[in-house]
């Protein structure tokens, strides 16, 4: 989401003549889109002004400008202390907010220190200019399109309600002429994007509120649109109607993304997720009836508050009956503000490493375990992008890994039939099938 955010700013400031630049040293203005899921993030971000401090100072001493933004979760979350921590920022802006980004810069430029994270009325998806077929052609022929956002469950280590606000849905039709957009452009794959993108309800044209599987349906009959993703799901917002879009829509791609974070039902209570892990199993056995090669990816998060080494046994137990092909995993880290982070029996740092880095070798054991699974197969590729080494191209499996093939396999943009010859830690090699 921070990666499509971060486009649409782009496409916010194309009018005021601004463009996207690789090179910091170049920029007449720098923007750091921040997240404030962990601690560890949100700290990254005062070392980095730090450095872009010296740099406006360097500037300034030869007689330019340069300005300096901060937009995302933690502007949302921490306002105007980002202004006083960081003197040299001249402008904090929140998520919501990121369409009135050209008045704001006005501001700024008029001489005023900015703090815009007020939740705004207005959409800002009918404000935002649709950027203009060159640049999204620039950006690929994948894409992701944000269709929900905010999040109404209030899991007790989580900070998204607070600084993305409640559940906000976009409706079909402004999703549908992105999209479409999006294709005329060239793009093949499009990943929905949402806080909790499955639980997704929006008007449709017939004035009917639509669920994410009737969503995807009208998406997948768009022309050029080859294959569909979302991201990132909650168990309880998986209904039937889109157990049944994995089932029945070919150009929905088997591959999953649905955290359960912990694997007790007494941490699962503890962190609010409302659902139990005997729920998330039959959610699962329901899912692989449905598609039988949908592959799973999860969040775990170890050390909350309370978790004894019979829970995290728990969460060890869990992986090993699901299998996931791939996952992420953190140290519980305490979020100002949330509930968790207020909660007594904080698990020590150590034991948490410990936690972690058993798990993890457990993840990354599956993940590899998956992958070597493969070899040998025969699958459709999409071509996203010259590879690394001269005469490699990149393209992507159905189950979101890399593959690497020969360039005169295919062109950007094409979809076509590997074989896979050898697994590598992260990526596949293959040739034509």
């Amino acid at each position: 989401m921070n990666v499509y955010d971060s486009q649409r700013m782009t496409d916010a400031l194309a009018a005021d003549g601004y463009a996207e630049t690789q090179s910091m040293e170049d920029a007449d203005l720098v923007l750091l889109n921040t997240c404030h899921i962990r601690e560890k993030a949100a700290e990254k971000i005062y070392s980095e002004l730090g450095r872009i401090r010296d740099l406006k100072a360097e500037r300034a001493a030869a007689g330019s400008e340069l300005l300096i933004g901060v937009a995302g979760c933690v502007a949302q979350a921490e306002g105007g202390e980002i202004i006083r921590r960081a003197p040299a920022v001249d402008l904090v802006i929140g998520p919501q907010t990121y369409h009135r980004l050209p008045d704001v810069l006005a501001r700024v430029r008029g001489g005023n220190r900015v703090v815009e994270t007020d939740y705004a009325v207005e959409d800002k998806f009918e404000h935002l200019p649709a950027p203009k077929k060159a640049e999204v052609i620039k950006r690929g022929v994948t894409a992701f399109l944000t269709v929900q956002e905010g999040c109404d469950k209030f899991c007790t280590f989580c900070v998204v309600p607070y600084t993305r606000g409640s559940e906000v849905s976009r409706p079909v039709a402004q999703i549908v002429a992105e999209a479409e957009r999006l294709a005329e452009a060239g793009v093949r794959e499009i990943t929905l994007l949402g806080q909790n993108v499955n639980a997704w309800h929006g008007e449709g044209p017939d004035g009917n509120d639509w669920g994410l599987g009737r969503l995807l349906f009208r998406l997948a009959e768009i022309p050029g649109i080859a294959r569909l993703r979302y991201t990132t799901s909650h168990p309880r917002d998986m209904d039937d109607e889109l157990i049944a879009a994995h089932r029945d829509l070919e150009t929905l791609m088997p591959y999953l993304h649905l955290p359960v974070q912990a694997g007790s039902d007494r941490i699962l209570k503890a962190m609010n997720r409302k659902h139990k892990v005997g729920d998330y199993l039959k959610l699962i056995e329901r899912i692989r009836a449905a598609r039988p090669d949908i592959a799973l990816s999860g969040d775990f998060i170890v050390g909350f508050p309370g978790e004894t080494h019979a829970d995290f046994e728990d969460t060890v137990k869990i992986v090993r009956e699901v299998g996931y092909a791939s996952a992420f995993s953190f140290k519980y880290s305490p979020r100002p503000g949330t509930p968790g982070a207020e909660m007594d029996g904080h698990v020590a740092e150590q034991v948490k490493d410990e936690r972690l880095q058993r798990l993890q070798a457990l993840l990354v054991e599956q993940q590899q375990a998956f992958t070597v699974s493969m070899v040998g197969r025969t699958m459709p590729t999409l071509i996203e992008k010259p590879g690394r080494q001269a005469g490699q191209r990149v393209g992507r499996s159905p189950w979101l890994q890399p593959v690497i093939v020969d360039e005169k396999a295919g062109g950007i943009g094409d979809i076509i039939e590997v074989r896979i010859t050898e697994a590598g830690y992260n990526s596949l090699h293959a040739v034509p099938a």
